[in-house]
């Protein structure tokens, strides 16, 4: 049966059938990777958004062999990686929703501490690119 309230326990099934926690140790080791997921989350959109930015920048494009090549379009080029960064962020993020959809609590904790300390750790930097990042940063947790 599906939980419509937030419970407290360690039986939970994650996702997918297969994915189902009987014991503290697998309880434990979901939510483990619920925060190690939740981390590499904001690891990859601080990726992107820096992409965004160096993209955008017409002499940085020139001298970086990933948005420069002599067979392609350097701008065409940047907006494909562009797109496969968004995609594979939007899929990381419905993973996480749907997890904290599963209405246990500790999922829940685990995956919320996982993104702030994922922010803390990649998105809230002191370099020269402060004034761009914050402008292209999301405030909501599900863009």
């Amino acid at each position: 049966m599906m939980h419509m309230t937030f419970y407290w326990s360690n039986n939970v099934t994650l996702l997918i059938d297969s994915w189902h926690t009987d014991s503290w140790f697998t309880y434990f080791l979901t939510l483990i990777v619920c925060f190690a997921v939740s981390i590499f989350y904001q690891f990859m959109e601080d990726l992107r958004i820096r992409f965004k930015i160096k993209s955008t920048s017409k002499a940085s494009v020139e001298n970086d062999p990933l948005l420069y090549t002599k067979f392609s379009s350097s701008r065409r080029q940047a907006r494909v990686v562009g797109c496969v960064l968004f995609g594979l962020n939007s899929g990381i993020n419905y993973f996480m929703m749907l997890a904290v959809m599963s209405f246990n609590g500790g999922v829940f904790v685990s995956i919320v501490v996982g993104l702030a300390v994922g922010y803390w750790w990649f998105r809230s930097t002191t370099d020269d690119d402060d004034q761009q990042i914050m402008l292209l940063d999301e405030s909501c947790a599900c863009c």
